[in-house]
């Protein structure tokens, strides 16, 4: 009888070991899936975009968030990417083209907030002064038609074409031009992530590049653009997420970090004025 009540004794403590140790790795697996839910992924271009969430990582560290920066050179996978859940937010397009990308594409994606603006500009190696450029000149842009109205914007508010009436600007293409006294000509058919390129390489008279690859070309748009889009413009860049996520406190801590005061300074001053501030 005395066997017997040891043999149930040893039972039952081994029943409370095996039990002690499926709660220890439940709880491991709980701290570890905690871990994981704190990770925040975000697409973004590697200029500005990137650098600025490289910038503001050790202060979302602060906030319990680890951030992960995946990197695209264009503009069409991050929103991709984002639909796919291989990433949580992406940081790399202005609102227009948002609205054409989740209109097109049927996307439940929210803008949670602009964060800057990058100025478009024009350039050119052929001429110094806007007054210079000459009749029947060739202007070269991307193929992104969310661009297209940003573009002739500039080129209305120099006087060098005027839309027709009643047209939206933002969603302004060449063919809404009413007046164009120089006959300049446009060829909209390059990737813009080419554009930069398409300029070294003394291609058409003006060459309109997104600020982003500008600033991979080692130019700064407020120095060396020969017209430059004004600060009211209405392309800001902004954080996407897909809409169940908007309300997620990763996102949240994200966009507030973004938008402190000394995070926005620190842009002004590393891209010497020509990433700009925008309201929230």
């Amino acid at each position: 009888m005395k066997k017997k009540i040891l043999g149930f004794a040893a039972v039952a403590l081994l029943t409370v070991g095996l039990a002690a140790c499926g709660n220890s790795s439940s709880g491991s697996s709980d701290s570890s899936s905690k871990e994981k839910s704190e990770t925040l992924v975000v697409g973004a271009s590697p200029t500005p975009h990137a650098e600025i969430l490289e910038h503001v990582k050790p202060l979302l560290e602060k906030e319990g968030v680890n951030l992960e920066i995946k990197k695209f050179d264009d503009y069409v996978l991050p929103n991709k990417a984002l639909a796919d859940k291989d990433i949580d937010a992406n940081y790399f397009q202005h609102k227009p083209f948002f609205n054409k990308a989740v209109k097109e594409n049927d996307y439940k994606f929210t803008d949670v907030g602009a964060v800057h603006i990058e100025p478009m500009g024009l350039y050119s190696k052929k001429i110094k002064d806007i007054k210079d450029l000459k009749d029947g000149a060739t202007i070269i842009t991307s193929n992104s038609e969310s661009d297209w109205g940003r573009i002739i914007t500039i080129l209305q508010d120099a006087g060098l074409v005027k839309i027709k009436d009643g047209v939206d600007l933002e969603t302004a293409t060449f063919d809404d031009i009413a007046e164009n006294p120089k006959h300049l000509k446009f060829e909209h058919s390059i990737d813009p992530a080419l554009l930069a390129t398409t300029y070294n390489n003394d291609e058409g008279d003006l060459v309109a590049i997104n600020a982003n690859f500008a600033y991979g070309a080692g130019l700064n748009p407020v120095k060396d653009a020969l017209l430059l889009e004004k600060d009211t413009s209405p392309y800001a860049n902004i954080i996407a997420v897909r809409t169940e996520d908007k309300d997620d406190p990763r996102i949240e801590k994200l966009v507030k970090v973004l938008h402190e005061k000394d995070v926005q300074d620190w842009i002004l001053k590393k891209w010497d004025g020509s990433v700009k501030q925008v309201d929230k």
